[in-house]
């Protein structure tokens, strides 16, 4: 494959073709008439072939250079099409957001309405996964994460610390009123969470129960474990035993009576939730808008594990 020409001298050769002159070419790029006269030297020197001949005062193209220019027209009007998509890809009004699947139906779908109501215009493109994508972000706008993976993007910010407690459905406490104590509840059926082997230190029943009771408990009796958090939430709503919830993930079920909270004590995860972005995102002002409305969503959150 020939090697191509330096790529001003073809810009400026474009230029010329399409104006017809040098002082209207070095008008157009913002260049002194010699420098273009330089540069299409420079491209018939690279091509071995004359582009200009003289008419009367004017220099025009020669026949083949016509058609060189007519193919080269078409090469950087692909380049002008393509800065045209960039510009309309900062000024889109869709946000492509990332998040782990119960984070997403349990923490920020009920959270979203609000935050649609200010940005009207705007659409969600909302996808659940485990997968972490690329940390440079250029597939989506925004990652809700949990942990220290949330460190190795690009951007990132805190979100809050959640925590954990005892929670049961009212049926169950019904059948099962010891469960409001440690030692009672130690005897109970259990809905168990497992989190999955990258996290190692994140909170289980035996933690819990190590914070409550004086001695170890005894063993456990699980009558289900899940791989996701909101499972297990519905296994305890639905009265199959008591589940170590997470408040973020159980709020509404609290609030609308689904759940009873067991006790006033709490355990803390010991990693936060990030939200994730890349190095062009902030660049639309939907995404700079979504941000800014989830950290302030988030900030009672925040400050209250400060406290």
């Amino acid at each position: 494959m020939a090697q191509l020409p330096p790529l001003r001298a073809m810009q400026i050769f474009e230029v010329f073709g399409r104006l017809g002159t040098i002082t209207a070419t070095a008008q157009e790029l913002n260049v002194t008439p010699g420098a273009v006269s330089q540069q299409l030297r420079l491209l018939e020197e690279h091509l071995d072939m004359v582009l200009l001949v003289k008419d009367g005062r004017r220099a025009a193209l020669t026949p083949a250079a016509r058609g060189y220019h007519e193919l080269i027209s078409q090469g950087f009007g692909r380049f002008a099409l393509a800065q045209d998509y960039i510009a309309e890809q900062r000024l889109a009004q869709e946000l492509t957001i990332s998040c782990l699947p119960t984070l997403l139906q349990r923490w920020l779908n009920p959270l979203l309405p609000a935050f649609q109501a200010e940005a009207q215009d705007s659409t969600l493109r909302l996808i659940a996964q485990d997968l972490e994508p690329d940390s440079h972000m250029l597939e989506h706008t925004f990652r809700l994460t949990y942990g220290e993976v949330g460190r190795r993007y690009t951007h990132s910010r805190v979100l809050f610390t959640d925590y954990c407690f005892p929670a049961a459905s009212p049926e169950f406490l019904s059948r099962h009123p010891e469960a409001r104590t440690a030692e009672g509840l130690s005897r109970l059926p259990l809905v168990g969470i497992d989190w999955g082997a990258q996290y190692t230190t994140e909170p289980h029943w035996r933690d819990w129960f190590k914070t409550q009771l004086a001695i170890d408990p005894p063993p456990l009796r699980h009558v289900a474990v899940y791989s996701a958090s909101g499972m297990g939430l519905e296994a305890a709503t639905a009265g199959q035993g008591a589940v170590l919830a997470q408040w973020s993930f159980a709020k509404d079920d609290l609030m609308a009576g689904r759940l009873v909270r067991l006790s006033p004590d709490r355990l803390y995860l010991p990693d936060p939730y990030f939200v994730c972005w890349g190095q062009t995102t902030l660049n639309q002002p939907v995404a700079r808008q979504f941000l800014n409305w989830l950290m302030q969503v988030t900030k009672p959150l925040r400050d209250q594990t400060q406290q």
